[in-house]
């Protein structure tokens, strides 16, 4: 009986490490970065001493905010703002109000793990999570265009846990 519990106790220990091997190491499923990351180039290249804030203001408004890329975690499409992305919604409401034509661009990517169908789905809900913060900040919805790309147009090799999470991404675009 003893030598059973032994062999028992064993056999679970060792379950749990090679599951936790398989999982985290070989798959890669256990880094899951939180950050959201943007990618913003500079607005204005020179700003003359001669202008007044005011003047600063109205050519910040003038132009289209940049593309940006949002970040989220294996198999989540929870987003929570933080100051680059409150930025980007002031920017871009301001360019929406002078330019009605424009339209806000949101599709949703994921990465390779997982079926195609579902990770279409998971893009999508990503996205909505992203138009949802657009809509509740005053963006009104006819302006906002929604798609999910799912894992069809990745930004990075699917074969590392830092490419896969550069993948799971929604990326947010102004047009004319």
């Amino acid at each position: 009986m003893k030598i059973l519990l032994i062999g028992f106790i064993t056999f679970s220990i060792w379950s749990v490490i090679a599951s936790n091997i398989y999982v985290c190491k070989i798959l890669g499923l256990c880094d899951e970065p939180q950050t959201n990351q943007i990618d913003e180039s500079e607005l204005l290249s020179e700003v003359n001493n001669a202008d007044s804030l005011e003047m600063l203001l109205l050519k910040q408004a003038a132009l289209a905010p940049n593309d940006i890329k949002i970040y989220f975690a294996f198999d989540k499409s929870e987003f929570y703002s933080d100051s680059i992305s409150e930025n980007y919604l002031s920017k871009s409401i301001a360019y929406l109000s002078e330019n009605n034509q424009a339209s806000i661009n949101i599709t949703g990517h994921t990465d390779a793990i997982g079926t195609d169908e579902y990770n279409r789905a998971l893009g999508y809900r990503r996205a909505q999570r992203i138009q949802l913060f657009f809509e509740s900040n005053g963006v009104p919805s006819s302006a906002i265009i929604v798609e999910s790309k799912g894992e069809k147009n990745p930004a990075d090799d699917n074969n590392s846990t830092a490419g896969r999470a550069n993948n799971r991404r929604t990326e947010i675009s102004i047009k004319n």
